[in-house]
């Protein structure tokens, strides 16, 4: 069966589940950077804490921190530098 636009409805559903997946794969990716900076430099593993709010501030200290770290990145290579 056609559609009005000249595709059949399977092409529809697949054009529209790749539209999902690369969705989902770019918010994914958006969240993993700043994660894995947070477990390599500053060797997050697990919570350490048995109160949620020092957890909880605790994670937001690093990830301003891994925030930081990737700023001074951008701006040292545009001076030309490289990070340390």
């Amino acid at each position: 069966m056609h559609t009005a636009v000249g595709k059949t409805a399977n092409e529809a559903d697949v054009t529209q589940t790749d539209k999902l997946e690369s969705l989902k794969a770019s918010t994914r990716s958006k969240i993993e950077h700043p994660s894995r900076i947070v477990k390599s430099l500053f060797q997050y593993k697990k919570v350490s804490y048995k109160a949620l709010d020092k957890n909880t501030a605790q994670l937001h200290t690093l990830f301003a921190l891994a925030n930081l770290m990737t700023a001074k990145r951008g701006l040292l290579a545009l001076d030309g530098r490289v990070a340390p």
